[in-house]
């Protein structure tokens, strides 16, 4: 109803959100219909007793099963802002060149997951070290679900391999920190006094057309009584990078009242783990061994280049499964 009202295209940004939303509802609509119609002609072929179709049936049905299982996976999407778009952020641990290698491997799988989905990606703001890596680096991921994915990696990531920048060929373990937050359109709730924040403007050192790296047009917003800092310079205009900003920040004024929410939740479910250093949530293990593991849901593989190359939804399916469990053992304490 909504797109065939005769003002729809009158704000541009809001009816391309409306309209991408409603492709993607009807492209997973038209998938449901598919696999309903596949189950309906496997129903009439196993029907007919015919010896010599079975091998055919229990590869079709295997091939329905992990379709099926895809899609029992959205299921799974319960939280009020996992329809949102994602902002991630990821800092370099401590050991220089390291560590900045690793939080580019981990931008580097991180946009493979979201390329493989058809989702688009936009950097914010990065900070690029002098030799190799990345101290630091914001971007916004847009696509069906996709906080509801990506919350799962908020936290420490290690990683453990011998290095390549190491003459000596000897291992090294190294971290990087993860943060993602929904992005969220209007928080009505989150109120900033102006006194509060400390704007400060700096020539932009990202990608973009003309003039985009000889004007003024990166903008750094300061939040003073949290020191929350935030950036954006991938906008062409210094308003634009400003909006965003203050996007971004309101955002993480907001996250920061959900987790105040669930510290307070967490001394009944006795146990609570931050996205801060020494709260390690996965372990990327190249050398000597190689092997993945995520130390909340015990969930793991051997297949580490895989992982890197972005093959991470097991990951946060197990992840998604463990925050349901949680949920569950909160309200049975409750309930007690």
């Amino acid at each position: 109803m909504e797109m065939t009202n005769p003002d729809f295209w009158n704000d541009q940004a809001t009816a391309q959100k409306v309209s991408k939303e409603a492709s993607e509802l009807r492209t997973e609509l038209q998938d449901w219909e598919t696999m309903v119609k596949e189950v309906q002609d496997l129903k009439e072929l196993a029907e007919l007793e015919d010896d010599t179709l079975k091998e055919d049936l229990q590869v079709k049905h295997g091939m329905l099963l992990k379709r099926f299982s895809k899609k029992e996976f959205a299921t799974l999407f319960a939280g009020d802002y996992d329809k949102d778009p994602a902002i991630v952020a990821i800092h370099a641990g401590s050991g220089g060149t390291e560590a900045q290698d690793w939080t580019q491997m981990l931008t580097r799988m991180y946009m493979r997951f979201a390329e493989a989905r058809g989702w688009s990606v936009t950097v914010l703001t990065e900070s690029r070290a002098e030799d190799v890596g990345l101290k630091s680096i914001t971007f916004r991921v847009e696509g069906r679900w996709a906080y509801g994915y990506l919350k799962s990696e908020a936290g420490v990531h290690r990683l453990v391999r011998i290095s390549p920048f190491d003459a000596e060929k000897m291992r090294h373990t190294t971290f990087a920190l993860v943060e993602v937050i929904p992005e969220l359109d209007d928080v009505s709730e989150i109120e900033i006094d102006p006194k509060d924040l400390r704007i400060d403007t700096f020539l932009s050192s990202g990608k973009g057309g003309q003039s985009v790296n000889t004007t003024y047009s990166a903008v750094r917003i300061v939040h003073l009584p949290t020191k929350i800092m935030v950036s954006c310079q991938n906008e062409r205009s210094q308003q634009q990078n400003k909006e965003t900003a203050m996007k971004v920040l309101k955002s993480k004024l907001h996250q920061i009242q959900l987790k105040e929410l669930e510290k307070k939740k967490s001394a009944l479910r006795g146990e609570y783990q931050s996205a801060e250093w020494g709260n390690q949530i996965r372990s990327y293990v190249l050398h000597p061994y190689k092997l993945v593991k995520d130390h909340r849901t015990d969930h793991e593989t051997s297949d580490a280049e895989a992982v890197l190359e972005g093959d991470l939804e097991s990951f946060m399916e197990a992840y998604l499964r463990y925050e349901i469990e949680q949920v569950d053992r909160f309200e049975e304490v409750n309930r007690e």
